[in-house]
């Protein structure tokens, strides 16, 4: 019976394991991660089946990338990464397929998923990350592990194996270019 645990000492176990080559020790890293993949993808993403979808990508990527894992930083930091990458580039391309779906008539209603006002602060966040990481786009992981997946500065640090003075700069320098794009104009 396959061991399926959230106990992070199982958990970073099962990722040594599964890094160095043991099929069974990733299956059932993969059954262990699934919620937290789950609740990580649904904390960016309004709607649970855009969730699901991030979330099913996130775990493939980790399936399929997990040789990479160096061990660097703890599992679920990277867990952490991968999650909240993928969760942005589920928002990216609902973006892309609404914006397709557009003509030169005006839509008949809004798809709440791609329309702030509508769908609510996450995705306002999700589009302003959007903007800031088109012109400085090394400051918008920094943000999302922090402010959005709450880990420590620290972690962020050895996750993306920079200096910690140079995390907290950039997370100051972030939350700077993505305040006025969130301000609540009437």
């Amino acid at each position: 019976m396959p061991r399926v645990t959230e106990d992070p000492a199982d958990v970073e176990e099962l990722a040594s394991r599964a890094a160095a080559g043991d099929r069974q020790a990733l299956e059932d890293l993969l059954a262990a991660v699934q919620p937290r993949v789950r609740r990580i993808c649904g904390r960016m993403l309004l709607f649970p089946q855009d969730a699901e979808e991030a979330a099913q990508d996130a775990l493939l990527l980790v399936a399929t990338k997990i040789g990479q894992f160096d061990g660097r930083s703890r599992f679920t930091t990277w867990l952490h990464a991968v999650a909240s990458n993928s969760a942005r580039m589920t928002y990216r391309t609902l973006k892309r397929r609404a914006g397709e779906r557009l003509t030169d008539e005006l839509p008949v209603s809004a798809d709440p998923r791609t329309t702030s006002v509508i769908a609510g602060s996450r995705l306002d966040l999700l589009e302003a990350l959007e903007v800031v990481g088109a012109d400085r786009p090394e400051l918008v992981e920094p943000l999302v592990l922090r402010d959005v997946q709450q880990l420590d500065y620290n972690e962020i640090a050895r996750l993306l194996d920079i200096p910690l003075g140079t995390v907290k700069s950039r997370i100051h320098q972030a939350r700077h270019a993505v305040r006025p794009l969130l301000a609540v104009t009437d």
